[in-house]
C-alpha cells in the first residue's frame, strides 16, 4: 500500500459507546436528574481530535421534558436535566432512547458517528405538597340505642400526592372530645359504649385524617350519629305541660298524639284519661262564693243556715278557727271547736231537715279511735245528753237523733251508721244527710247510700236545760268539774249548713257540688265509628274504647280540658292516660306505659272594682221624714277594669310600655253598706229597700243597725239597680246634722274587693223667726253657699225683698222735697233733717254687709196718704216699672235666694206695697 492511500483513509473509524440502559431519579419541581450509571460516552478513536471526542447526546421522543448536555467532549461526560418543571402528579416516570454522537472528522462536524441506542428510565420523586381531603363533607348514620357496633360508618380521605408515601392515608383521628366513639386506621367509626335515646338523641363529632407523611387534612369532616330508641310500644308526640289561659274554652290536651305498637297485633284498646284535681280547693275548681250565694245561685230553697260562715261582726263564732279564706275551708286539728250562738238554728227541728257539708277526712290517729264530732247539739249545763249529732267513728259516719218524750214516747230509731271507704280516703266529698224521720238517707257525691246499721233508743226525758250547738267538737256541760269541749274532729270542713224542711231537688244538690273544670271532647260527632266513651259524673275521668288504632288516635286527640270559671284557681292539674290492650289470641300482649302530663292554669287578669258617684249632698228635713226617705246612691256606678300593657308602637323600641285600662264584665256576690259614726237607732232611723227590687234580680239582703248587706251572685248592673233604691229614713231629723255611710262590694267572697265608697248625707234645717224681724232672715241659705247676715233696719219698714243703701238715700231726698213743697215750717224741716241723719247712719251700717245685687225699689212715702192726682193703680204701675228696671241686677240674687225656697219670691211680690212709719212726721 502506498502512502497516498494511507492518507485518504477516514480518521473516524469507531462509533461512540455508551451504556445500554440508564436509571434516573428526579425530584419534582427540580431540574437535575441523577442517573445510574452516570451518563458517559467513550470513543476508541481517542485521542484523535474530533473523531475521539463526544459532541452531543440526543434524546428520541416527542415533547419530552428532558435534555442531555455534554459537559466534557474529551472525557465524554454528560448530564441529563429537565427543560421544564416536573410534576409527579402528572407523570410519575419517563422512558426514552438516548444516543451519543462524536465530533466527526473535523471542525465542520461532518461524518459524525452515533452510538447504539440506550434506554433511559427516569422515575419522578414525589414531594408532600398536598394535604388529605375527605370525599364527603359530612357523614350520617342512625343507630339503635343499647347496642355496641363494630362499625357504624366509614369515612374516607384521599391525597393528591403521587407517591405511596404521601398519597396514602395512614391514620384517622376524632377531634371532638368526650364522646363515646372511636375510629380505626381505615376510617371505621364505632361506639365505645351503649347509647341511650333518653340521654342523648344525636351526636355530632369531627374527624380528621393524616397521610403517611403525617400531614393532616386541611378541613375536618362532620360525622352525625342519630340515636333511635328501641321500638317500645307507647304513646308518642305529646307534651308534658299544657298551658291553659282562663277564658280559652275547651283546649285539646294531646292534638298530635298517636300510638306506636311496634307491629304488634292489637285487637282492641281501652283508654282511661283521668284529670287529678283532688288537691285543688274542695277536690276540684269550684265556685268560691259564700254558701248563701251558692245556694241562691243554684236555686236552693230559702231558710238555709250556714254554720261555718266567713268570720265577721255578725258571724264571729268562726273567728278562732283555722281557715283558708280563699276557699272558705276550715281545718280542725283536734283542738278547736266553735259554739254557735243561740237563735241561729231553731231549738226544735222538725221531723224533716237537711244537713250538707264538704268533708275531707283521713284515718283516725291512735289504736283506739274516738268519736270525731262534726256537729253536736248537747246540754249546755248540768247534764251531758246529746240531742242530735253528726260524727265520724272508725271511718264510719254516724248521725244521732234523740227525740224528746213530748215528741215520742216509744222505742224509735236513734243512730244511723254508714261505712264508706271515702270517709277516710283523705279526699274531698260532698255529703247530704236528709232526715225524713224515721228515715235518714245519705247522699255522697250525688250517689245514694242507705245506713247499714240503725239502732233504736228511748226518747230523752224532758227538761228545761238549755242546749249548746257546736261544730268541730261536742260541748260537755255536765257530769264533769269544768265544762269543756270533747270528741274533737280531725280534718277539713266547708259549707256546713242545716235547713229545716224538705231536701232540695237532686238538681240543686248536683249544682252545689258541681266542678267548674273537667275533661271534654271536641266534636263528639266526629269521633268515628266504633268508639265508645263514658264520663264519670264530675267529668274528671273519661273512658274510651275501640278496635281501630287510627280511630283511637283521633279520639284521644279530641280530648280537651275546660274551665268555665272566669277567675279559675291558678296552678297544676295532673293528667294520667292509662291503656289496656288486647291482642289476637296471643299469650303475651304489648303493654303501654302511662302518659303523665299536667295542665298549668295560668293567672287570670286581676279585676279592679271601682265605685263612684255623688259622695256628699244635702236634703231638707221633710224628705228624711217622708215615707220614701232619702235615696243614698241615686247615681252609683260600678266599673271593673284590668290593666293591659301595650308597647308604644309596632316597631321595636326601647321606650317603656304603656298601661291601658280596659273594662271587663263579671259578677259580684255581695255589697255591704256600713253605717259610720255609730249604729242606727231603730226608734228613729232605718235603711229600707223594697223586697221586690231584690227578688226580681235574684238577690237577697240582711238588714241590721250596723248597715245593710246585699248578697247573691249577680251582674254589676243588677247590683247598681238595687243600690240605687236603698233609702235612709229618719223621722226625727231635727237633731241630726249628717249621716255617713261606707259602701264596699266584692266578687268571689272577698277575693276581689272594690274601693271603699264613703257617703255623707246632710240635713237642711229651716229657721223660723217672728214677724217683727227683717224678712230677709226668713230666707235660709244652704250651708254650701256663702252666708251673708243682714241686720234689722232702724226704720219700721217691713218688706219681703232686699232694699239697698242707694234706694234709702233716694227715699230720704223724696221726703225732703215733699216737705218743702207743702211749705212746712222750719220746725218740720228740722225734724225732717233729723230723720235724714238717722237714715244716713242706718245706710252706712247696711253698706258694710249688704248685697248690692238685690232689687232696687223706689217707694213713694206719700202713696198711702192720698197724694193728689195719683191713685192706687197708678202707684202700682210705677212700682212695677221700678221693679222691671232693676231685674237684670237682681237676677243672680233671685237664683240664690228666691228660686226653689218655698215660694218666698212670690210672697215678697205680694208685699210690694210698703207701709211707712209716719209717726215722726208732724203735719
Amino acid at each position: 500500500m502506498n502512502p497516498a492511500d494511507t492518507e485518504r483513509e477516514p480518521v473516524n473509524k469507531h462509533k461512540p459507546w455508551i451504556e445500554t440502559s440508564y436509571h434516573g431519579v428526579i425530584t419534582e419541581n427540580n431540574d437535575t436528574v441523577i442517573l445510574d450509571p452516570p451518563l458517559v460516552a467513550l470513543d476508541k478513536d481517542a485521542p484523535v481530535p474530533f473523531a475521539g471526542e463526544i459532541c452531543a447526546f440526543k434524546i428520541h421522543g416527542q415533547e419530552l421534558p428532558f435534555e442531555a448536555v455534554v459537559l466534557n467532549k474529551t472525557s465524554g461526560e454528560g448530564r441529563l436535566r429537565a427543560r421544564s418543571p416536573i410534576d409527579c402528579e402528572l407523570q410519575k416516570e419517563y422512558t426514552f432512547i438516548i444516543q451519543a454522537y462524536d465530533c466527526g472528522t473535523g471542525p465542520q462536524e461532518t461524518d459524525w458517528k452515533k452510538s447504539h441506542k440506550a434506554v433511559v428510565h427516569i422515575q419522578v420523586k414525589d414531594v408532600n405538597e398536598f394535604a388529605p381531603t375527605f370525599k364527603e363533607p359530612a357523614y350520617k348514620a342512625v343507630v339503635t340505642e343499647g347496642k355496641i357496633y363494630d362499625s357504624i360508618l366509614q369515612v374516607e380521605a384521599v391525597d393528591e400526592d403521587c407517591s405511596p408515601q404521601y398519597s396514602q392515608i395512614c391514620n384517622y383521628e376524632i377531634v371532638t372530645t368526650d364522646v363515646p366513639f372511636a375510629i380505626d386506621r381505615n376510617g371505621n367509626v364505632r361506639n365505645t359504649e351503649k347509647l341511650s335515646y333518653d340521654k342523648q338523641r344525636q351526636y355530632e363529632i369531627l374527624v380528621t385524617a393524616y397521610d403517611c407523611g403525617q400531614k393532616p387534612a386541611t378541613q375536618d369532616t362532620l360525622v352525625q350519629v342519630d340515636v333511635k330508641p328501641v321500638c317500645k310500644p307507647g304513646w308518642q308526640d305529646w307534651t308534658k305541660r299544657i298551658e291553659y289561659q282562663p277564658g280559652s274554652g275547651s283546649v285539646p290536651l294531646f292534638p298530635s298524639i298517636h300510638l306506636e305498637t311496634c307491629d304488634g297485633a292489637v285487637s282492641s284498646i281501652q283508654i282511661t284519661t283521668e284529670l287529678q284535681t283532688n288537691y285543688i280547693g274542695k277536690g276540684c275548681d269550684r265556685e268560691t262564693y259564700s254558701e248563701k250565694s251558692l245556694q241562691k245561685l243554684c236555686g236552693a230553697s230559702s231558710g238555709i243556715i250556714d254554720l261555718l260562715p266567713s268570720p265577721s261582726a255578725a258571724t264571729n263564732w268562726t273567728a278562732g278557727l283555722l281557715v283558708d279564706s280563699s276557699e272558705m275551708i276550715f281545718k280542725f286539728d283536734g283542738r278547736q271547736g266553735a259554739k254557735i250562738p243561740d237563735g241561729v238554728v231553731p231549738k226544735n227541728l222538725t221531723d224533716q231537715f237537711t244537713i250538707t257539708m264538704w268533708m275531707k277526712h283521713g284515718p283516725s290517729p291512735g289504736v283506739r279511735a274516738e268519736k270525731e264530732t262534726i256537729l253536736c247539739n248537747s246540754d249546755k249545763t248540768e247534764m251531758n245528753r246529746h240531742h242530735y249529732a253528726l260524727y265520724v267513728h272508725n271511718c264510719r259516719l254516724v248521725f244521732l237523733l234523740r227525740k224528746d218524750f213530748d215528741q215520742a214516747d216509744t222505742f224509735r230509731p236513734a243512730e244511723f251508721h254508714w261505712k264508706l271507704d271515702q270517709i277516710c280516703d283523705k279526699e274531698w266529698h260532698y255529703y247530704v244527710i236528709n232526715v225524713e224521720f224515721p228515715v235518714v238517707t245519705l247522699y255522697m257525691d250525688g250517689a245514694t247510700y242507705e245506713p247499714y246499721l240503725v239502732t233504736n233508743d228511748w226518747p230523752i226525758h224532758p227538761s228545761h236545760i238549755a242546749m249548746q250547738l257546736t261544730v268541730g267538737a261536742c260541748w260537755q256541760g255536765g257530769e264533769i268539774t269544768k265544762p269543756r269541749f270533747a270528741q274533737f274532729f280531725h280534718g277539713s270542713l266547708a259549707s256546713l249548713t242545716i235547713r229545716p224542711g224538705k231536701m232540695d231537688s237532686q238538681k240543686v244538690v248536683s249544682c252545689l257540688q258541681a266542678c267548674k273544670e273537667g275533661l271534654d271532647i271536641n266534636s263528639l260527632e266526629s269521633l268515628g265509628q266504633g268508639i265508645k266513651y263514658h264520663f264519670n259524673p264530675s267529668q274528671s275521668v273519661l273512658v274510651m274504647e275501640g278496635d281501630d288504632i287510627g280511630n283511637i288516635n283521633r279520639a284521644l286527640q279530641k280530648v280537651s280540658y275546660i274551665n268555665s270559671r272566669q277567675f279559675p284557681t291558678v296552678g297544676v292539674r295532673r293528667l294520667k292516660v292509662s291503656s289496656k290492650v288486647q291482642c289476637f289470641g296471643e299469650d303475651v300482649c304489648i303493654s303501654l306505659p302511662d302518659v303523665d302530663a299536667y295542665v298549668m292554669v295560668l293567672q287570670a287578669v286581676e279585676p279592679q272594682i271601682t265605685l263612684h258617684g255623688t259622695d256628699r249632698f244635702w236634703r231638707p228635713t221633710a224628705q228624711f221624714e217622708s215615707a220614701k226617705g232619702v235615696t243614698l246612691f241615686p247615681d252609683i256606678k260600678i266599673v271593673s277594669t284590668f290593666t293591659k300593657t301595650e308597647a308604644p308602637g309596632a316597631l321595636k323600641t326601647t321606650a317603656p310600655k304603656s298601661a291601658v285600662f280596659e273594662e271587663m264584665l263579671h259578677n259580684l256576690d255581695f255589697c255591704d253598706i256600713l253605717v259610720l259614726g255609730g249604729d242606727l237607732d231603730p226608734k228613729q232611723e232605718c235603711l229600707e229597700l223594697n223586697h221586690s227590687e231584690l227578688h226580681q234580680r235574684h238577690l237577697d239582703a240582711t238588714n241590721s243597725t250596723a248597715g245593710y248587706s246585699i248578697y247573691g251572685v249577680g251582674s254589676m248592673s243588677r247590683y247598681e239597680q238595687v243600690l240605687r233604691h236603698i233609702r235612709y229614713r229618719n223621722w226625727r231629723p231635727a237633731a241630726l246634722e249628717a249621716r255617713r255611710f261606707k259602701l264596699k262590694c266584692s266578687e268571689l267572697n272577698g277575693r276581689y274587693t272594690s274601693n271603699e265608697f264613703n257617703l255623707e248625707v246632710s240635713v237642711l234645717h229651716e229657721v223660723r223667726v217672728s214677724d217683727k224681724e227683717h224678712v230677709n232672715h226668713l230666707i235660709v241659705q244652704p250651708p254650701f253657699l256663702q252666708s251673708v247676715h243682714h241686720p234689722e233696719s232702724q226704720t219700721s219698714i217691713q218688706r219681703s225683698s232686699v232694699v239697698p243703701s242707694i234706694a234709702t238715700v233716694v227715699i230720704i231726698i223724696s221726703v225732703c222735697m215733699l216737705v218743702f213743697v207743702v211749705a212746712m215750717g222750719m220746725y218740720r224741716v228740722r225734724i225732717a233733717h233729723q230723720h235724714f241723719t238717722q237714715e244716713s247712719e242706718a245706710a252706712k251700717e247696711a253698706e258694710m254687709d249688704w248685697d248690692d245685687s238685690a232689687l232696687t225699689i223706689t217707694v213713694n212715702p206719700m202713696e198711702k196718704h192720698g197724694a193728689p192726682g195719683r191713685g192706687e193703680d197708678e202707684t202700682e204701675e210705677e212700682e212695677e216699672e221700678d221693679l222691671s228696671s232693676s231685674s237684670s241686677d237682681s237676677e243672680g240674687s233671685d237664683e240664690d235666694y228666691g228660686v226653689g225656697r218655698g215660694g218666698h219670691r212670690q210672697g215678697g211680690a205680694a208685699q210690694a206695697q210698703l207701709e211707712w212709719d209716719d209717726s215722726t212726721l208732724p203735719y
